[in-house]
């Protein structure tokens, strides 16, 4: 149930990453990315590389009107961002707060900011950091009977480190958002087309013809005109560079936290990462929780 179509041709910048697919349709305005980094899509450092690399040179393209970002493994659209890297950030080396973006939070930019349409294409599971991709795209398209959204942050022991904080509120609204990030909720499908989390959730049957239908409509539209459309439109967003400055020093301390690094380290050692926990991860982040008052 891919949506390249029979149109579209691999692209030699393929052979530069090692989790990314790139395709390109015959008509050169959509290119089409398949995300596979088995089990889960975490986000580990050198998954981190490739979208970095990928956003820059797709931030370029001059032909390309529309951009798609899928997974190859129905039940995980992006995880969260790895944990084990996570533990591996070293306190020393942040000097003070921090005062400018992260390079997570520029790759986030750019897929919210590069002249032409992004869209995820969200089947399974997306959290965590996969979330904040997810959320900086202009649009989320999901599949009704597996699409879920969760920010397992602060159930063990952290926060939303990616922009979590600040996009999610702006799409559902504040107390949408505190209720999900606070409580590590999941959001289903379909609740999240009504709050407005995802644009649509649509059946499976349904999703990859009506994707490939408005790709191929926006795509044969004269792309001065998207082009210029989205950019109006960015006008009416926040600029949200202050919260995400803020965030990341609140996401430092909580990182660096002695809580929170046993959080983490519990979360590793009960199955985090792991497509089985991963999967039931609104139960299971509450297990690491509870685990860690049980040790107190």
């Amino acid at each position: 149930s891919s949506f390249v179509s029979d149109d579209s041709y691999y692209l030699p910048i393929t052979k530069d990453y090692n989790y990314l697919t790139v395709r390109r349709s015959q008509n050169g305005r959509v290119l089409y990315v398949k995300i596979d980094n088995p089990p889960i899509n975490l986000i580990t450092k050198s998954l981190l590389i490739d979208l970095i690399k990928f956003s820059q040179w797709a931030q370029e393209d001059e032909e390309s009107t529309v951009l798609v970002l899928e997974s190859s493994n129905p039940d995980f659209f992006i995880a969260h961002f790895d944990v084990e890297a996570l533990l591996e950030i070293d306190s020393e080396s942040k000097t003070g707060p921090a005062n400018s973006l992260t390079v997570f939070d520029e790759l986030c930019e750019r897929f919210q900011k590069m002249p032409k349409v992004t869209i995820s294409v969200i089947r399974g599971r997306v959290g965590g950091g996969g979330s904040e991709i997810a959320m900086s795209c202009d649009l989320r398209f999901a599949e009704l009977e597996s699409a879920t959204m969760n920010q397992m942050e602060v159930p063990i022991g952290i926060i939303p480190g990616g922009g979590g904080t600040q996009r999610l509120p702006n799409l559902i609204g504040y107390s949408r958002a505190i209720e999900l990030i606070v409580g590590g909720l999941d959001l289903d499908a379909q609740t999240g087309a009504e709050w407005g989390y995802f644009n649509r959730s649509l059946p499976s049957a349904e999703l990859t013809s009506f994707v490939n239908k408005f790709v191929h409509r926006v795509s044969s539209f004269d792309p001065d005109a998207v082009r210029s459309g989205k950019r109006a439109l960015q006008l009416t967003l926040p600029d949200f560079t202050e919260g995400l400055i803020e965030e990341n020093n609140l996401f430092n301390e909580r990182n660096h936290s002695e809580n929170g690094r046993r959080l983490m380290q519990r979360f590793l050692k009960l199955g985090g990462q792991t497509a089985e926990q991963e999967l039931r991860i609104e139960a299971f982040s509450l297990e690491v929780a509870n685990e860690t008052v049980s040790e107190k």
